[in-house]
């Protein structure tokens, strides 16, 4: 603080949360600084695909940092993430510089595939070439078990937020100097790291949000040399994906009940969880989505009082927001136009040409590395026709309706007529276009089929030419039987120790003026008391703790385990 004030520093590197310390704000306010820049600024906005609370204070500390004026940066902001950083952050007639989303040197393809399919068909398409790579993968364990398998054939290691800090360092240095020449890694990889010469970038899995998934696969290429972007997908993701979303966004009665039990005078959090009777779990997410609302006020020692009624509105809103990011990222997957041109109109890039990328699966559909293709069979053919013709007596139907139109009295199932969809874009044929409606306040999402000139003058031989994409064949279902690693139970933690560390929660939430929950919930405190960690590696491995709770907490954590040994 004091080269700061002095004036010996001509850049200072905070993090949002550092903001939440009593004092720190006005120490910066004693000298004005002659910019403010923002960094990931996406991370303001509710509406962002990484937002956190905490970034909520740089808005609130920007009054005492004027004059100076304030820069927002991101690489993932769509128009409406951009109004709200614009307004979080008082920024009243700002500029905007929206431009340089089209990566022209990146081949985007997408694949249908069973999950079990997914581990070999990454080896197959980086055994030969596509290296160095960084294969993203949903979960730790997967990290780990594609990283073994992968290492039998090239350099390659896992990399993810379960692994000590010094193991993630050297994973990382071995990659950039290309030691390493393939990452196995969960998001938790790819902030900050800049590696040229990446040639592949493979999602095994559906991400959670088109920004998320444009961020990663723009690690790719950045040398200028072509790169892949593969990413592989089932239906099944969306299931998993939905599951987290009914777990960390809790149906707008639960928080509703919690608020009704709130009143102007301070309850303590247990009393209030045990009087409307809402598990542990999922009253502790209620009640910080609660907080963040402003439904909800919270100290640091965790007593509750009634907040502002408008909460619904707000949490509703982000509530559908992150649903329909998942919806956008589907919709990109199924897509039938230029992936790359998908990717720009997401972002809202209204400078560029608007020219197809001509490197895609859809644009260059011979160029497929993970995908088969065949000809359609007769029947196949005459379907395809059928779409032609009546598109051509009423073009710019919706798909739903030009499917029950050609294949309600066949044995065409849906996903079969999307593949003839995708196979008449690919040839040029047709083109499908984005569209919406609102309906009882909510917007209403579907798409649109358009004939394009070779549409209209296409003949029979010429759709015997298209090429269909093979799709993954429905498997029997059979009933397994998973092993789980067992993990230690609640019922085995030490009262003194949970009361040690609850202790030291408070006297944190305290100093930082939040939530004590905001420092460490009662799940994962309970859970540390319960694994009892010796050192980082075993503090890693308790759910819920991350890279950045590790740093900031974890020695004073692994302390206050062992003296409560």
């Amino acid at each position: 603080p004091a080269e700061y004030l002095e004036g010996h520093l001509d850049f200072l590197f905070i993090a949002p949360e550092r903001l939440g310390v009593a004092g720190f704000g006005e120490m910066l306010a004693q000298r004005k600084p002659i910019l403010v820049a923002v960094d990931e600024a996406h991370c303001i906005s509710h509406w962002g695909h990484d937002f956190r609370p905490d970034y909520r204070m740089v808005g609130q500390r920007i009054p005492q940092f004027r004059p100076a004026p304030v820069i927002a940066l991101t690489a993932t902001a769509t128009p409406v993430v951009q109004n709200d950083i614009v307004n979080q952050l008082g920024m009243d007639n700002a500029a905007r510089f929206i431009h340089g989303f089209r990566r022209t040197n990146i081949a985007a393809e997408v694949a249908e595939m069973r999950p079990s399919e997914r581990r070999e068909t990454v080896r197959r398409i980086l055994r030969d070439s596509g290296r160095p790579a960084i294969v993203y993968v949903p979960t730790r364990k997967e990290a780990g078990l594609l990283g073994q398998v992968l290492s039998e054939d090239f350099p390659a290691a896992a990399y993810h937020a379960g692994m000590p800090a010094g193991e993630r360092e050297r994973v990382q240095t071995e990659f950039l100097a290309g030691t390493l020449e393939v990452i196995v890694a969960t998001i938790a990889f790819g902030m900050g790291v800049d590696k040229p010469n990446i040639r592949t970038v493979i999602h095994t899995a559906l991400p959670g949000s088109l920004e998320a998934y444009y961020q990663e696969i723009g690690r790719a290429g950045r040398d200028g040399e072509l790169c892949r972007a593969i990413l592989l997908h089932s239906y099944a993701d969306r299931r998993t994906h939905e599951f987290f979303h009914g777990r960390d966004y809790p149906d707008p009665a639960v928080l509703s009940q919690i608020f009704e039990a709130l009143n102007a005078e301070g309850q303590p959090k247990e009393l209030v969880r045990d009087r409307v009777s809402i598990a542990s779990d999922t009253f502790d997410r209620a009640l910080e989505k609660l907080w963040v609302h402003g439904g909800a006020g919270v100290d640091p020692e965790e007593n509750i009082v009634r907040g502002e009624g408008a909460w619904k509105e707000t949490y509703q809103l982000q509530r559908d927001h992150k649903l329909g990011q998942l919806n956008q990222m589907g919709r990109y997957a199924d897509g039938h136009g230029c992936r790359m041109l998908h990717l720009i109109r997401h972002f809202g890039d209204r400078t560029d040409s608007e020219i197809p990328c001509d490197l895609c699966d859809v644009c260059a559909p011979g160029s497929y590395v993970v995908r088969g293709s065949r000809r359609p069979t007769s029947g196949e053919e005459q379907t395809m026709c059928e779409i032609l013709g009546i598109l051509r007596e009423r073009n710019g139907l919706s798909t739903g309706q030009l499917y029950r139109g050609t294949c309600s009295d066949k044995a065409v199932d849906r996903r079969t007529f999307e593949g003839f969809l995708g196979g008449l874009s690919r040839a040029g044929f047709v083109k499908v276009h984005d569209d919406s409606f609102e309906k009882e306040g909510r917007v209403i999402h579907f798409q649109r089929a358009y004939l394009t000139e070779d549409g209209y003058a296409a003949e029979s031989h010429e759709v015997a030419g298209i090429r269909l994409t093979d799709r993954p064949v429905p498997r029997p279902k059979t009933h397994r039987t998973r092993s789980r690693q067992p993990q230690p139970s609640v019922n085995d933690a030490a009262p003194e120790l949970i009361a040690a560390l609850k202790t030291w929660r408070l006297a944190e939430a305290r100093k930082r003026e939040i939530p004590a929950f905001r420092i460490l919930s009662d799940r994962v405190l309970c859970a540390v008391a319960a694994a009892r960690p010796d050192n980082e590696e075993d503090l890693l491995v308790v759910p819920g703790i991350g890279p950045a709770l590790t740093r900031a907490f974890g020695d004073k954590i692994l302390e206050i385990v062992k003296d409560g040994a």
